[in-house]
């Protein structure tokens, strides 16, 4: 068999699969219709070439990225150059970025920014090598360091240097990045400084240890929430100043954003067009009463603020930190929802493959990230075959509606794992909703445009599908409001809406976006029959 008639194969077994995602949901029509042929033949002509693919996957609408560190979305030539703006260094022995003043003069070690590219252009490229995993599936760099390495130390590399107002510049260049894509809603997973307080007064209480021991000496499973609330109590003070100290934060950030961007100006960036919200993250490798005063301050901004609409957790999943604690964060995630159950979470798990950690950590990270802590979305799910009773768990997943972010350059980049290895077509012949997104774009070299391609180029999506995923991002979006897809604007398939599915738009962002995304499917749709025929090989 040929490559080509392999791919068709791999197209026709996932178009089979697409159809049983669709029924196992028992969504409304419009919103998951079975994959038109006639559109996915006209995509398969482009898929034969990747360069005209690229053209149409730039312009095929993508509803959401649900998955984008802040930190890690930006690329290094815009730290370089923010730092460099800033009268910042970079350190030859710490390969890292150093913030203003570099220290001495005729300090060998550091090497100023500012007019690099003229004076050194090779060693500029070296600098933006050690900020990010350039070329690494290429075979570029030093051997003996993994993508898992190469990729995590970045970011003690990029995070200094760059001036004050370097965080509004990384998500003002966010949603410069998202406009290109073609992206309308952008959940950026962020911190809020305000936060430190909360965090600083937890880690000032001695930890007791929370585990309820059973009296047969088996591993203990639940924590004592008196011990728990215990110290929340003595937190809740620092938390009520902290949480309105955050919001004016976030009030201040919106601004300096907008005015980076050019929003209401005369001519605004296409950036002020992506709808943003933030997810608050937690660092699973710091010491637990760390971890616990930042799920407290988390939790109460997410309840406070509006802009922010879920929490995540991250860092190394395989660090010894993260491992040794594991169920704990998820016991402390449920714990924080029994008493916040309307704030959601999407927390990173299975971010896995054989060989990172031992077997027995392979077997239940996703499971107690839905059971347990109560996560409506999964972050990567990479290792979701080695689960205990992994097909049970798929089909909680699908039954629930528990999406799954999958990030395709990440994972081969991080895991070693990508092509028939990924686990994309597992959860699509199991009904999970399967979101695309990008991880750390920035570190990775990549966009959201090139996760669609892989997906396409090497797993066999069809367009069907891509167009699934791209409604599922926003269907499964933490974004206010309720779906389109649930109400009176369902079964419509017109430009204007009728006055039960108008009300709904004016009272739900959600759908307001869903309502855009299907408008912009019309647009490309049509410009995708005419481009094909006259360039496909």
């Amino acid at each position: 068999m040929t490559s080509a008639s392999k791919m068709d194969a791999h197209k026709i077994t996932l178009a089979a699969l697409f159809a049983a995602t669709c029924l196992a949901s028992g969504a409304p029509a419009l919103a998951q219709t079975a994959p038109d042929p006639a559109l996915d033949a006209v995509f398969a002509k482009a898929a034969a070439s990747p360069p005209l693919l690229r053209l149409l996957l730039t312009k095929l609408p993508k509803g959401a990225d649900l998955h984008n560190h802040a930190g890690g979305g930006t690329y290094a030539e815009d730290f370089i150059a923010w730092s460099a703006a800033a009268g910042g260094c970079f350190s030859k022995t710490t390969q890292s970025l150093v913030a203003a003043p570099c220290g001495a003069d005729g300090n060998a070690d550091l090497v100023v920014l500012k007019g690099l590219p003229e004076r050194d252009p090779d060693l500029y490229s070296d600098i933006v090598d050690a900020l990010s995993t350039r070329r690494f599936e290429q075979g570029v760099g030093e051997p003996e360091i993994s993508g898992h390495r190469r990729f995590f130390r970045t970011f003690g590399r990029s995070g200094r240097g760059g001036g004050e107002d370097k965080g509004v510049r990384i998500q003002a260049e966010a949603l410069r990045q998202a406009a290109l894509d073609n992206t309308l809603y952008l959940e950026l997973m962020a911190g809020s400084s305000a936060s430190r307080a909360v965090i600083e007064a937890s880690a000032a209480i001695p930890w007791t240890d929370p585990w309820v021991q059973t009296s047969d000496g088996s591993p203990p499973q639940r924590l004592d929430a008196k011990i728990l609330q215990a110290r929340l109590d003595q937190l809740k003070p620092v938390i009520a100043k902290a949480t309105p100290a955050a919001t004016v934060g976030a009030d201040a950030n919106d601004k300096a954003i907008a005015a980076l961007n050019r929003c209401g100006t005369a001519k605004p960036e296409a950036a002020c067009d992506v709808t943003l919200r933030y997810l608050l993250s937690i660092s699973r490798q710091r010491p637990p009463e760390v971890v616990f005063g930042q799920m407290a301050a988390a939790f109460a901004l997410v309840k406070a603020d509006p802009r922010y609409v879920g929490i995540n957790i991250l860092e190394p999943e395989d660090g010894p930190v993260s491992v040794r604690d594991y169920r704990l964060h998820m016991r402390l995630f449920a714990f924080f929802k029994t008493l916040y159950p309307d704030v959601p979470l999407t927390l990173h798990a299975g971010e896995l493959a054989m060989g990172l950690t031992p077997p027995r950590d392979l077997r239940f990270h996703i499971t107690e990230a839905v059971e347990i802590a109560g996560a409506k979305r999964i972050g990567h799910g990479v290792a979701v075959a080695y689960e205990d009773d992994a097909d049970k768990l798929l089909a909680r997943m699908a039954k629930d509606k528990i999406a799954v972010e999958i990030n395709l350059t990440s994972n081969d980049v991080i895991l070693g794992v990508k092509g028939k290895d990924h686990p994309l077509p597992l959860y699509m012949a199991a009904g999970v909703p399967v979101t695309l997104s990008t991880d750390d774009l920035g570190v990775s070299r990549s966009d959201l445009t090139h996760e669609y391609m892989r997906a396409v180029l090497e797993q066999g999506v069809s367009y069907g599908q891509l167009k699934q995923m791209s409604r599922n991002s926003l269907t499964y979006s933490f974004l206010q409001g309720a779906s389109l897809w649930d109400g009176p604007c369902a079964r419509l398939n017109a430009s204007t809406p009728t006055a039960p599915c108008d009300a709904v738009l004016k009272a739900s962002p959600k759908a307001r976006d869903q309502w855009r995304l299907e408008r912009a499917f019309d647009s490309f749709e049509a410009e995708m029959k005419a481009i094909v025929p006259k360039l496909a090989p």
